[in-house]
């Protein structure tokens, strides 16, 4: 895990920069990281941003004592990774069971406080693993599902245009990266 550490370091400066108490916390990969707006979009909630570009889930338990731990203020949790993990090569399973042990670590430092996943996009660069993709999203909302402080946010099919393929205007060039347009849907889903 130590390509993250500069990602990481990173993270923890802006956090302990922050003039004001964090209470809702976005944690995940790049499509957190990248998310220019965020601050403005839900500023009335107080949010960090503590995304670290190529994050995997894996990655977030690994480095939840140093990255998200520390925040006391917390009053939610909005999740997104898992995308890096199936990029990867993981299986639906191990990613789902990474979900388990980030909720574990989350439930031991912060209790009952809610948590908000969202799902797993389909974007136009891992179409090819799209039934991965969309097993892993079952999985993790099975397991949402058992906590009623958790809450699954589906915008995978929103994110599709009407031959059921992922809509190449929500994205960068990439096909990876959410474009301005792919965040304002996800805003708008919260």
């Amino acid at each position: 895990m130590i390509w993250y550490e500069d990602e990481v370091k990173r993270v923890e400066k802006e956090c302990a920069s922050l003039s004001y108490k964090p209470e809702a916390i976005f944690y995940g990969s790049s499509s957190i990281t990248l998310w220019k707006t965020l601050y403005t979009d839900f500023e009335e909630f107080k949010p960090v941003n503590l995304g670290f570009g190529g994050s995997t889930l894996a990655a977030c338990g690994w480095f939840f004592e140093r990255v998200l731990a520390p925040v006391t203020s917390a009053k939610c949790i909005i999740i997104y990774a898992g995308d890096n993990d199936i990029g990867d090569g993981r299986n639906p399973q191990e990613v789902s069971l990474f979900y388990r042990e980030l909720l574990h670590q989350i439930r031991g430092r912060f209790g009952d406080i809610p948590c908000f996943y969202i799902s797993i996009k389909p974007s136009l660069k891992r179409w090819e693993l799209i039934k991965n993709i969309r097993e892993t999203n079952e999985l993790i909302q099975l397991e949402v599902r058992k906590d009623p402080n958790q809450k699954f946010i589906d915008l995978f099919p929103d994110m599709l245009n009407n031959q059921d393929h992922p809509r190449a205007s929500l994205f960068e060039q990439d096909g990876l990266h959410l474009s301005a347009k792919g965040y304002e849907l996800w805003k708008k889903n919260y």
